[in-house]
């Protein structure tokens, strides 16, 4: 038996530097990181810390002078953001975005003031420009065959921390289990735990980018094909910042060549600029219609059933954004697998990255004009009528636009009808493009 034992040893070995090297250990630690690292349960009470007696700063300080710094700084660091990720090989972004995090809600737990908190709100622009490196890491270590389960894995994990963190504050405020501080105390472990996963993960030796692994003997574009892989060709590393910055270029006047991929990036930018702008301000129109400071606490079913029926005016708001927000995820969705159907891993990041810059864009421009006390300063529910008009407009110009899509096509069916040949042989080129891209 004593013989059998470094057998035994050394096969157990071997099977876990094996498991190390294989895609899911990876994806663990990368689903780990993404559930820990949202977990925050203060965040749907935020306004009511920062305008309760912890932080005692007024409404209008937060609406119009903190919460606008998110966005500058957002897209003030976004573009070096994405570039440094790419340079330094995601992991070590990954490990910065946890650090910023934790940073972020230690100033929150211990800072006070209007300055203290705009550089709060400039630490967490930091965190959410790093999100690029979350994905882009999974892309960088996973074997393309696993990228589906990978990717849905990452994001399930991601959702599933959103809504733990929603639920959980809403128990610990409602049931009186915890106060803010010690709620952010809470949350600091939990990023901790995150920050423990982050270091785990195994460092890529490729990017996309600057320390691409590009053959000798020719490119091949991201897509394996056998006459390629028969010739084993020794790859050579491309890290000039030039060359990269004249490929992106190239690439990104390549993507946005395709009339279908622009028609979805519009949509997106401009869907999630408007839901950037609805998610960052909704809480203090919900502190507008129902003040926080009068808000009764759930504490049973009974109480909860009257306070459904007495506060029907904020319950209206809540229903609204629930349905809000779900249309929202169920159609960027659609609209992130219509540009991604026919994109590598390289233009995939690239076309989401500029779609991110230009929602960015225009939801600085409408916090500067709108929002920003520097400019017009206008109350919360003046700003929710301009969200509504902006995106009536929206709506507007893409039904009309589909409405003038529809209608063009219709004399085409029925010229391809009377031209049976005609239908046939476009039916035939599309599957050839089809089954190309694919």
């Amino acid at each position: 038996n004593r013989s059998h034992t470094p057998a035994k040893v050394n096969s157990a070995c071997k099977n876990s530097a094996h498991w190390m090297r294989d895609w899911k250990y990876p994806t663990v630690l990368l689903c780990i990181y993404g559930f820990f690292s949202t977990v925050k349960p203060l965040e749907p009470f935020l306004i009511p810390f920062l305008t309760g007696p912890d932080k005692n700063l007024t409404i209008e300080q937060v609406t119009n002078q903190i919460f606008p710094v998110w966005t500058y700084s957002y897209l003030a660091v976004l573009v070096p953001v994405f570039l440094l990720t790419d340079w330094l090989r995601y992991k070590p972004v990954v490990i910065f975005q946890c650090l910023v995090l934790f940073s972020t809600t230690a100033m929150l737990l211990w800072c006070n003031g209007v300055l203290e908190m705009q550089a709060m709100q400039f630490t967490y622009g930091v965190v959410t420009s790093c999100d690029v490196a979350y994905f882009t890491y999974l892309y960088s270590v996973v074997e393309f065959k696993h990228y589906l389960k990978a990717t849905s894995y990452c994001r399930t994990a991601q959702l599933l921390g959103y809504t733990v963190g929603s639920v959980l504050g809403q128990i610990l405020v409602s049931f009186e289990l915890m106060s803010y501080d010690n709620i952010l105390v809470f949350t600091l472990v939990l990023t901790g735990i995150a920050l423990i996963s982050s270091i785990l993960l195994p460092m890529p030796k490729t990017s996309m980018f600057f320390h691409q692994m590009r053959s000798a003997r020719g490119e091949t574009d991201g897509r394996t094909n056998e006459s390629a892989a028969g010739m084993s060709p020794k790859p050579t590393k491309i890290s000039g910042c030039c060359d990269v910055l004249l490929r992106l270029w190239r690439d990104f006047l390549q993507c946005f060549s395709s009339r279908t991929l622009l028609v979805w990036s519009a949509w997106w930018a401009l869907a999630t600029c408007g839901y950037n702008q609805t998610v960052n301000y909704v809480q203090s129109l919900w502190d507008y219609v129902e003040p926080s400071s009068n808000f009764t606490v759930y504490n049973g079913g009974v109480e909860a059933l009257s306070n459904l029926i007495g506060d029907a005016n904020i319950w209206v708001c809540y229903c609204g954004y629930i349905i809000f927000k779900s249309l929202y995820m169920l159609l960027i969705t659609i609209a992130m697998f219509q540009i991604a159907a026919g994109l590598n891993m390289e233009r995939y990041a690239l076309v989401f990255g500029a779609n991110t810059f230009c929602a960015l864009v225009l939801q600085t421009i409408i916090t500067s004009v709108v929002v920003d006390s520097s400019g017009l300063g206008v109350d919360i529910v003046t700003q929710f009528t301009v969200y509504g008009t902006y995106f009536s407009i929206i709506a507007l110009i893409f039904f009309l636009s589909g409405l003038y899509t529809t209608m063009c096509r219709k004399p085409e069916m029925e010229t391809q009808r009377e031209n049976p040949e005609e239908m046939f042989k476009a039916e035939d080129d599309a599957q050839i493009i089809i089954g190309t891209k694919f």
